[in-house]
């Protein structure tokens, strides 16, 4: 019966001369991320662009500038637009750099959906279809709640990416709900991993009452527990770190980290290619942006999660 009525419908469509949307696929979409190619917490978004686009029979370039410089990022929005895509996702690391080409991309008729770095309302300004991501300030306001109950006073954020603003964000938030000054408390750790160690090493010589510290990712969690291992102080000193990664997971489980907020990254590449697709093809898209997170990992939940670190997670 439900055949015949699927094929009965198919053909008064034709007789009356009324086109059913196609679903033509072979789309092309660019995403563009912030992240060098040292950074391996974005392998998750890579392997979430590519289950996307199998699902959906689509074609997703991911392009990074190599070493973070968002010049060089706002180049390559320039580029993918002019290669006249089917649509962009893209990250806003600092909107006055890349708001610019992004809105040169809506403008051209190119849709847009910005992902992880930003916010609701930057990526609205920019003529954006929605923003997938997580509220980093509100974020890091979660972490220092968390840390406020553990008793931490003075603590030392590592920020490994400091010219990205939503990282300045989720330290600002974490010494909000401690209610001090975030200050000197937050370092530029650079990218280099022996370099990142060799700076949380320094700073808690010289700054022995610290008792807490916040870690922005795996390119600083993970130099910060080598750098705790070291000098004899890992899990003396509360620790909270954004996302996971292996050695993250590893560390919650030895009690070194207290905690790991998972954005799920996963949920931010894989979403906007399936929005995007359907889109291209229905002319449907959701009417609001969506939070991929926060969401806390602990020793308590770490089983359910670990397995899939830096695929899934």
């Amino acid at each position: 019966m439900k055949k015949t009525i699927l094929t009965l419908a198919a053909s008064l469509a034709i007789f009356a001369g009324v086109a059913a949307p196609a679903a033509a696929d072979g789309e092309r979409f660019v995403l563009v991320s912030h992240a060098p190619d040292s950074d391996s917490w974005w392998n998750t978004i890579k392997n979430a662009i590519n289950v996307a686009s199998q699902q959906m029979s689509v074609t997703v370039e991911y392009r990074n500038p190599p070493t973070g410089d968002l010049a060089d990022m706002a180049r390559i929005i320039e580029q993918a637009t002019a290669s006249r895509p089917d649509g962009i996702i893209s990250t806003i690391a600092d909107f006055d750099v890349l708001s610019g080409p992004l809105s040169n991309a809506v403008a051209q008729g190119i849709p847009v959906i910005t992902i992880n770095s930003g916010t609701e309302e930057q990526s609205k300004q920019i003529g954006a279809l929605m923003h997938v991501g997580q509220p980093e300030k509100a974020a890091g306001f979660g972490a220092g709640e968390k840390a406020k109950a553990a008793g931490v006073t003075k603590f030392l954020c590592v920020n490994h990416y400091i010219t990205n603003p939503a990282s300045v964000e989720r330290c600002q938030g974490y010494a909000d709900a401690l209610g001090v000054e975030l200050g000197n408390q937050m370092i530029d750790a650079g990218q280099d991993p022996a370099e990142i160690k060799s700076k949380v090493l320094a700073y808690l010589q010289t700054n022995p009452d610290t008792n807490g510290i916040l870690t922005l990712g795996p390119t600083s969690a993970e130099p910060t527990i080598a750098a705790l291992n070291e000098s004899g102080k890992a899990g003396t000193i509360h620790f909270g770190t954004f996302d996971l990664s292996p050695d993250i997971a590893n560390a919650i489980k030895n009690d070194v980290i207290a905690f790991a907020i998972d954005q799920q990254p996963f949920l931010q590449g894989y979403l906007p290619v399936v929005i995007l697709t359907n889109f291209a093809r229905y002319g449907v898209v959701p009417g609001n942006s969506i939070n991929s997170g926060p969401g806390f990992v602990t020793k308590d939940n770490i089983e359910l999660v670990e397995k899939y670190a830096g695929e899934y997670r």
